[in-house]
């Protein structure tokens, strides 16, 4: 089964992106300097709002989740990055408020997958600087499980 989600964020000029083992795309309109996971505010759909069955595919432990971040600035210039992880029995997506991807196998209510070959920190700089700039932020997630 496949199944997607997107949620579209702006960037914001505290974006620094420099976390080594999570990245977030946060509902908050606001984001501080030590926020250093977080990528993108004011994101128009949050863990909660997400389709039953896309939350149970992501909850089978061979699941591959994958986050697409696609930025797009005010000049039309495009940044993709493609975080690759895995689901997790213990995924809730219940959070109304933020998306985690973890390097990690760690899960909360704001986890949307674990064992991410990225994190903030790994993200491309191009891709961070657009949304340090305020670049509009498309989240994709794509589960693919038995």
């Amino acid at each position: 089964m496949k199944a997607r989600e997107v949620v579209h964020a702006r960037g914001h000029e505290n974006v620094t992106a420099e976390h080594a083992s999570t990245f977030e795309v946060t509902s908050d309109d606001w984001l501080t300097p030590a926020g250093d996971c977080i990528l993108a505010v004011e994101a128009d759909r949050v863990p909660a709002d997400f389709d039953e069955a896309f939350v149970e595919a992501c909850r089978d432990p061979k699941a591959t989740i994958t986050a697409t971040l696609t930025a797009i600035t005010a000049e039309d210039e495009t940044h993709t990055q493609t975080v690759t992880g895995g689901g997790h029995p213990d995924l809730s997506f219940e959070n109304e408020r933020s998306h985690v991807g973890r390097t990690s196998d760690y899960v909360d209510d704001r986890t949307v997958l674990v064992g991410g070959d990225a994190a903030a920190g790994d993200v491309d700089r191009d891709l961070v600087d657009a949304l340090a700039s305020g670049a509009d932020l498309r989240f994709e997630l794509v589960v693919d499980a038995e």
